[in-house]
C-alpha cells in the first residue's frame, strides 16, 4: 500500500462521505473503517467466500492461504512468530481463553494480581475463578492514578503466579511502563497477561522486546472489523496449555473416548474462524503502517493539546486525565450526568462515550458514578475538537435553565 498522506486521510473513509456532519471522538471504543479493509472483505465474500483448511479444491484453498497470510502478517506487525498467533472474536475474548486455560495450571490459594485501570475483560475471568480457589488481588495507584512497580512490588506475595495488566489504559489514556514491570515480576517467575487492546492502535507493539507471556488485542480499535481479535502467547507456554473450546478443525484424530488435538495456535481456534475479519484486518494493518505510528502519534498528540487548552477556559468541566498519553479526555460536565450530557453531544453529531467504559473499577477509584470520554484518532481535526468544545459549552447553557 502506498504512503497515506495525512492532510486526505479522510477520503479513505466511506462513513464520511456519507455523514459530512460526524464529529465522531469514540475512537476507544471502535474506530472508523476505511474503505481497503471493507473492499477487502467484500473481495473475499464475492470471490472465494468458502471454508477454511477443509475443502480439497481452488476456492477453498484461496481462503485458507488468505486466513494464513492474515495470521502471518499479524505476527510480523507485532514481532511474533506465526504459530505464536491465535484468532479469536475480539481482545474480551482472547483474554478470557488466556486466562481459563491458565487457570488450570494454577492451585487453590494461587494469587493473580491486577490494577483498578483494567477493563472487565482483564479482571471479570479471574473474579469469577476465585470461588475455585484463586486469589484475586490489585495494586493501589499512585497519586495521579497511575500503574507503578513500586505499587505492584508492594501487593506481590510468594504464591503470586499471575499479573493482568493494561498496556495503555481505555479510560485515562495512560501507557504502563510494562518492560520495567515485565522484566522485574519474570525475576520471581510471575506470568504477565497483558490487555493491549488500547496501545496497538496507536504504538508498535513489539512481543520479543517487552517479553510479555501472553497479550489480547482486537482488531475493531485499529481500522479492522469488528468480530476478529487475537491472542498471543510465548510458544513454549501455549503448548502447556489445555484448550477450553473443543469441536471442528482443532483436532487431528477423534476417537470413541479420547481426541488427539493440533499444535497451538490451530487447537484454540475451533470451528469456522471469521475469515473475512482476518483478511479486513491484514489489511488494516496494511493501513496503519501506510500511515506510520509516528503520524499518527502527532496528530493524537496535537488534537489533545489543543482540546485541553480549550477546556481549561471552561468552568464547569473537570477533567480526570490532563496529562494522558493516549488522545483520550476523561471528564465530566459538573452537575450533569454524563448520559444526559451525552444526548446533547449528539444533537451537535458528537459522538462520544458516557458511563463506566468497561472499566467501573475506574469510576469507583475516582469516586464518580461514570464519566464523559472523548477519544481521539488519526482522523480527527481541529474542527471536531471546536465542534466538541461548543458541544460542552451548549450542554452547560442547557442545564443550567434547571
Amino acid at each position: 500500500m502506498n504512503k497515506i498522506n495525512i492532510e486526505d486521510i479522510r477520503k479513505y473513509f466511506p462513513i464520511y462521505n456519507n455523514n459530512k456532519e460526524l464529529h465522531y471522538l469514540d475512537n476507544a471504543a471502535t474506530s472508523l473503517k476505511p474503505a481497503c479493509v471493507i473492499d477487502a472483505m467484500n473481495d473475499y465474500y464475492a470471490n472465494y467466500g468458502v471454508n477454511i483448511h477443509r475443502g480439497v479444491y481452488k476456492m477453498s484453498y484461496l481462503a485458507s492461504t488468505a486466513y494464513e497470510e492474515a495470521r502471518d502478517k499479524v505476527a510480523k506487525f507485532i514481532n511474533a512468530d506465526s504459530k505464536e498467533v491465535v484468532f479469536c472474536r475480539n481482545a474480551s475474548e482472547g483474554l478470557n481463553q488466556i486466562d481459563l486455560m491458565l487457570a488450570k495450571t494454577l492451585n487453590p490459594g494461587d494469587h493473580v494480581l491486577s490494577t483498578p485501570l483494567e477493563h472487565h475483560s482483564s479482571i471479570l475471568p479471574w473474579q469469577n475463578l476465585q470461588k475455585d480457589g484463586i486469589v484475586l488481588d490489585y495494586i493501589d495507584l499512585d497519586k495521579n492514578y497511575r500503574i507503578s512497580l513500586k505499587n505492584i512490588k508492594s501487593k506481590i506475595t510468594t504464591n503470586t503466579k499471575v499479573l493482568a495488566i493494561t498496556y495503555a489504559s481505555n479510560t485515562m489514556g495512560y501507557i504502563t511502563d510494562i518492560k520495567d514491570i515485565i522484566n522485574y515480576v519474570h525475576e520471581l517467575g510471575i506470568l504477565v497477561v497483558l490487555d493491549a487492546a488500547q496501545f496497538i492502535p496507536h504504538f508498535k507493539v513489539d512481543v520479543k522486546d517487552i517479553d510479555c507471556d501472553f497479550l489480547a488485542f482486537s482488531g475493531h480499535k485499529m481500522f479492522g472489523p469488528t468480530g476478529i481479535g487475537v491472542f498471543y502467547g510465548k510458544y513454549d507456554l501455549l503448548k502447556k496449555l489445555e484448550p477450553v473450546y473443543f469441536g471442528g478443525d482443532m483436532n487431528n484424530d477423534v476417537d470413541f473416548n479420547k481426541t488427539e488435538i493440533k499444535k497451538p495456535p490451530y487447537c484454540f481456534e475451533t470451528g469456522t474462524p471469521a475469515i473475512a475479519e482476518a483478511i479486513g484486518l491484514a489489511k488494516a494493518i496494511e493501513f496503519i503502517e501506510a500511515i506510520g505510528y509516528d503520524a499518527i502519534q502527532k496528530v493524537e498528540l496535537d488534537l489533545l493539546k489543543y482540546a485541553i487548552d480549550k477546556l481549561k477556559d471552561i468552568k464547569d468541566v473537570t477533567i480526570y486525565n490532563k496529562n494522558a498519553d493516549l488522545g483520550i479526555i476523561n471528564f465530566n460536565i459538573n452537575g450533569v450526568h454524563p448520559h444526559d450530557a451525552a444526548t446533547i453531544f449528539d444533537n451537535y453529531n458528537v459522538a462520544l462515550r458516557a458511563g463506566h467504559h468497561c472499566a467501573q473499577l475506574v469510576s469507583r477509584t475516582l469516586g464518580v458514578n461514570g464519566t464523559l470520554r472523548a477519544s481521539i484518532y488519526v482522523y480527527n481535526n481541529k474542527e471536531d475538537i471546536d465542534a466538541f468544545i461548543d458541544a460542552i459549552k451548549e450542554t452547560i447553557s442547557f442545564f443550567k435553565q434547571f
